[in-house]
């Protein structure tokens, strides 16, 4: 019997990291440390032996030396958003919070470059760049609360990933800390740089390979017209198919999103837009932007494509407050569903567009299997599903039996020719089920490259790759926490 590891004595460690960051900066109680138990899958937790909040990257630097030093595993965190487990805590852990890096260090207008820390907010990046009339594209749900810096550790889309990209496509450079505390410079200013892109294989690494510290991102001009369209149909079926002939006739709409009935009655009963018929089986929402010409003849093809495939009615937003609006229950969705049961499970699958109407059918099907009732939200043009799977967790074995609805539905995406993530990451909720997707020689590889970067395994230990563990064991040993922790003082 192999005996368990003994708890780490924390205080010299607390009075090395004093002289780095001040006392300050330092969260060393139980009951202050258990506020970063988890991330926004609050289903697993984990205690974290302490967490420290940096305020510059000479500080990183410095708190992952010492980690290195003293071979203690260490998790970087923004502002705790994700879905994945990824920012979740690994047992005996430094959990290094980057909220307080929250400055904007330079917005270039000429060059369409804004500079920021990992801890600014997504949206507050549009807002610096808004008066000269640019925005930041990438915009997941979660915007006015997510972080620049777990955005690039998760490679996040958003609504307007269809027609401008994710995060790996806005990002051009970073300052980033190695697990070993090196500082080195990936990219840079421009937008083609020599030698490997490490810029791209650092953006999605969910904080396997180090902790960016300074990010460079591209910011893009406000088109001249926007309009947003919201249609909606007696079948989901036909809203699947006409964002598959939306695609097929050469349009590509800054974004293109449905919701399901249990999704729009959610979001009337807690947002109140006003503006999602409740009695529809799916709504479809087309954002359309460009030049006004452009704009218009698109629009145009759309409402008719739309009405083709049924659709009762196609509104167009007469103002930009209405496009808020329509936008407005789409972004709270997810918020939303706690309308519904106590609790959701919320998965994050990949298919091809014209796999839509097929895999959704074999989605109902798995929810009459399993008797749990499942909301689809999703981004409809690049086949990004979110099923939210509804359940009680007060209920003995419910979480077990959603967590393997859940992973039915990350097979059937792959088996459809998809992916297990679109936007949430891996983390450490879905890592047993990398094999599904990659064969041994691909996780391989990817090891290998991890291996080169982070040698002792110190950062984010656990996440991503399969463990020998099966998904059943590693749940039951996060699953509300099992770790009490130390108390310090």
């Amino acid at each position: 019997m192999i005996a368990a590891t003994p708890p780490r004595h924390w205080q010299p460690i607390v009075q090395a990291l004093e002289a780095i960051v001040g006392r300050n900066a330092i969260i060393s109680s139980r009951e202050e440390r258990s506020v970063y138990e988890c991330d926004g899958l609050a289903s697993y937790r984990e205690l974290p032996g302490l967490v420290v909040l940096p305020q510059t990257t000479e500080e990183v630097v410095e708190i992952v030396k010492l980690c290195d030093r003293l071979n203690i595993p260490f998790v970087a965190r923004g502002s705790g958003t994700g879905l994945s487990g990824g920012a979740m805590p690994t047992e005996d852990c430094l959990l290094i919070v980057t909220a307080r890096m929250n400055r904007i260090l330079e917005v270039d207008f000429e060059n369409q470059r804004a500079v920021v820390q990992p801890g600014v907010i997504n949206a507050w990046v549009t807002q610096a760049a808004s008066a000269e009339g640019f925005y930041y594209a990438p915009d997941p749900s979660s915007q006015i609360i997510c972080s620049i810096g777990g955005n690039i550790a998760e490679n996040s889309g958003g609504v307007h990933c269809l027609k401008y990209g994710v995060t790996t496509n806005h990002v051009l450079g970073m300052k980033m800390v190695l697990p070993d505390g090196e500082l080195i410079e990936v990219g840079s200013k421009i937008a083609e740089t020599p030698g490997y892109d490490l810029t791209g294989l650092f953006v999605g690494s969910e904080g396997t390979l180090g902790i960016a510290t300074e990010i460079t991102l591209n910011i893009v001009k406000t088109p001249e017209v926007v309009e947003v369209l919201l249609a909606d149909f007696t079948s989901m079926e036909a809203a699947g198919e006409t964002v598959a002939d939306i695609i097929a006739a050469g349009i590509i709409p800054a974004g293109m999103e449905i919701m399901d009935k249990l999704s729009i009655n959610a979001v009337e009963d807690v947002v109140a837009t006003n503006c999602y018929p409740r009695d529809a089986a799916a709504i479809l929402l087309v954002e359309l932007d460009g030049l006004g010409v452009e704009v218009k003849a698109s629009s145009d093809r759309v409402q008719a494509l739309c009405r083709k495939n049924g659709a009762r009615n196609v509104i167009a937003a007469k103002d930009a407050e209405e496009r808020l609006r329509f936008w407005k229950g789409r972004k709270a969705a997810f918020a939303a569903a706690g309308k519904l049961s106590p609790n959701y499970f919320v998965q994050d699958g990949v298919i091809p567009r014209t796999q839509l109407v097929s895999v959704l059918k074999e989605i109902q099907a798995l929810s009459d299997k399993f008797d749990y009732r499942i909301a689809n939200v999703f981004h409809a043009g690049d086949g990004n599903l979110h099923p939210l799977i509804l359940y009680d967790e007060s209920i003995p074995g419910a979480f077990e039996k959603v967590e393997e609805l859940g992973g039915e539905i990350l097979k059937l995406c792959v088996r459809a020719g998809g992916s297990i993530s679109g936007e949430h990451g891996i983390g450490a909720d879905k890592r047993c089920y990398m094999p599904e997707m990659f064969s041994a020689a691909d996780l391989d590889t990817m090891q290998w490259v991890r291996a080169a970067f982070n040698p002792k395994e110190l950062a984010n230990p656990g996440k991503v790759f399969p463990t020998p563990r099966t998904c059943g064991e590693a749940a039951h040993a996060h699953h509300h926490g099992t770790m009490e922790g130390v108390d310090l003082f």
